[in-house]
């Protein structure tokens, strides 16, 4: 076959992996706003001796460094989106990225626990003041994060299901987690530190931080479950499978034999599909009655003769 009639039926495995994602320019202005509040904690707490503010700076370090996942993710998926290595392109690196990060969220978890235990057991003497202090910059540094990952172009915000992991920039969602997390941590903390302060009930500290700590750990397996089944080649939700059947054997004289469709990137699926026919038409046709809004990339159709060949269909009588 000549190279220009080879060129014809090729073609290229990017799925516009190659363009930037609204998730990366978001994630590096979190990574700025997080660095700069992480410097100003780290100086203050040098220069006023405060080491609730040194603590909570260190912490920020940590956050920016979770954040820097998700960015190289983006970069990474999109630098090499054309490298031919990637048999369905780099839309994998995404859920990649969210699985790192949800595993830093889980790791984050175990220690706001393990911290609260020892807390609970082993009391120490909190400066209230300065300590509502860091916990409301906090909140408000990592409330304005939350708005900035959870809001589209035009400022709306998005809330994000649990259970529609199908349909979700994974990368976005992990960094998402991270921030809410962090601003989850500080709402509890002011809540038990005002407790505190006012009514002396110390326990409240500590009891807020394994609070947080399960909340963290609940979204953590929840990415972790749905990044996971996207690396592993989970078939994809039954509703999209039944609609590609349903579609294949509106005619009577098909069925389906065999169907597989897993997720190879945000939204984009490949689908891999056997079919089998009294009067079989070209995998051409078969592909072209499945519509684009299915979100099927790379779609291979394998076609049968049915071996009866009586020319009945195969609907029930």
């Amino acid at each position: 076959m000549h190279s220009r009639n080879k060129e014809a039926w090729s073609h290229d495995h990017t799925f516009g992996q190659e363009n930037r994602r609204p998730g990366e320019s978001k994630t590096l202005l979190v990574i700025a706003i997080t660095s700069i509040m992480m410097i100003v904690e780290l100086v203050a707490g040098i220069v006023y001796g405060s080491m609730a503010l040194l603590a909570d700076g260190l912490h920020m370090a940590s956050h920016a460094a979770a954040l820097s996942i998700s960015a190289f993710a983006y970069i990474y998926a999109r630098r090499n989106a054309r490298n031919q290595v990637y048999s369905f392109g780099t839309g994998k690196v995404n859920a990649l990225g969210g699985f790192s990060g949800a595993v830093l969220l889980a790791i984050f978890a175990i220690y706001m626990g393990f911290e609260s235990i020892v807390r609970m057991l082993n009391p120490v003497e909190i400066v209230f003041n300065q300590a509502i202090f860091v916990a409301v910059l906090g909140l408000i540094v990592n409330g304005a994060c939350v708005f900035i990952l959870g809001s589209d172009e035009d400022g709306h915000i998005h809330h994000h299901s649990y259970g529609d992991d199908h349909h979700h920039d994974h990368n976005l969602r992990s960094a998402y987690l991270h921030v809410m997390a962090d601003m989850l941590t500080s709402i509890l903390a002011i809540i038990a530190l005002l407790a505190g302060k006012y009514y002396e009930l110390i326990w409240m500290d500590p009891a807020m931080g394994i609070v947080g700590a399960i909340l963290v750990a609940r979204w953590s397996y929840g990415l972790l479950g749905s990044t996971s089944a996207i690396l592993l080649d989970k078939q994809a939700p039954i509703e999209l499978r039944d609609n590609i059947q349903e579609i294949l054997e509106a005619d009577r004289d098909t069925q389906v034999t065999d169907l597989h469709v897993w997720s190879i990137g945000p939204e984009i699926y490949s689908a891999q599909i056997a079919v089998v026919a009294h009067n079989p038409q070209s995998p051409d046709q078969y592909k072209d009655l499945i519509p684009d809004s299915l979100g099927l990339v790379h779609l291979t159709v394998e076609v049968h003769l049915c071996p009866d060949g009586d020319g009945e269909s195969f609907g029930v009588a």
